[in-house]
């Protein structure tokens, strides 16, 4: 990746896809770029390997991309919309080459999620206006609102959104349930909801638990992963998926008060694939105000 590849490389890889049944394209970074003593100038993928994308899937079609980086990568149109499939590998290690063979022949199903979004541009990123920042120094001013609650905030549809993911199966979710409407400080609002395995294969579905807070004087993000959990199906399997949040998952945490708070008022849970794909949502109501001071301990408030 370190060596410039120049055309006669490029020539060669667009004949071989054009006669080929399927081509597969590795691309990414590696240490050059992804490093923990360093930050990245932008989220392009460096040299031509934009180039060998689309010059390769003009010809083939049923080109597979595999992504090998640390975090997001822009991905323009001029291949994104050509190109069969696109498969984040991340930097998986000494068995990586096992691991992505058993996904691309459809041995294992890519049962991941991603726990970035990806942007569709360097400009909608939550760093972009505060980094380089200004004679050495780079300020912090995102805030809470970092990833998807950015995304969703400032109204910018992501490339790929928070916890996105595919699989060679299809999932349905049915009969979301709450153990209660009217939730007390210090107690549990269990939920729980049937996933069923409606494709001809086993699968892995992760199920997604946000939170939506509708009042409060705090700031709040449009919604909150609160929890989630990971199942495998068998084809035409249902399964009831059970989680549970405490009153701290629905608090914010107060800098004046230095405490965590939450609110009385209405709270909606969101159960989905993803941030951006919501497949049930029930309403519930805590019934009086809760905070925990940071250090440890707890007060109650009354009822409203």
């Amino acid at each position: 990746m370190t060596l410039p590849l120049g055309d006669t490389s490029f020539e060669r890889a667009v004949a071989l896809a054009r006669t080929s049944d399927v081509a597969l394209l590795f691309v990414g970074l590696n240490g050059e770029w992804d490093s923990e003593g360093q930050d990245r100038p932008d989220l392009e993928l460096p040299g031509r390997q934009n180039e060998l994308i689309e010059r390769v899937a003009a010809v083939n079609p049923r080109t597979v991309v595999v992504l090998q980086t640390g975090g997001p990568v822009t991905m323009p149109s001029s291949w994104l919309g050509c190109v069969a499939a696109v498969v984040q590998a991340w930097y998986p290690g000494q068995e990586c080459g096992n691991a992505i063979a058993d996904v691309l022949f459809g041995r294992a199903d890519p049962g991941g999620r991603l726990p970035q979004s990806f942007p569709v541009r360097l400009e909608d990123d939550p760093a972009f206006g505060n980094y380089p920042g200004e004679n050495g120094k780079v300020h912090y001013r995102e805030g809470i609102f970092v990833g998807y609650r950015h995304y969703e905030r400032q109204g910018f549809r992501p490339l790929f959104p928070f916890g996105h993911g595919l699989s060679y199966t299809r999932f349905a979710y049915a009969g979301l349930r709450l153990s209660t409407d009217t939730m007390t400080p210090g107690a549990e609002q269990a939920l729980s909801l049937e996933v069923t395995n409606t494709g001809d294969r086993a699968g892995q579905e992760v199920v997604q638990v946000y939170l939506h807070g509708r009042t409060g004087s705090l700031p709040r993000p449009e919604k909150e992963l609160k929890a989630f959990a990971k199942v495998a199906l068998q084809p035409g399997e249902t399964r009831t998926v059970a989680l549970a949040l405490g009153t701290r998952a629905l608090a914010c945490f107060d800098p004046v008060r230095a405490a965590w708070v939450a609110e009385p008022g209405t709270f909606e849970l969101l159960v989905g694939r993803s941030s951006e794909d919501i497949r049930a949502r029930a309403s519930f109501r805590l019934a009086a105000a809760w905070s925990e001071p940071a250090g440890g301990g707890r007060t109650e408030k009354g009822a409203s």
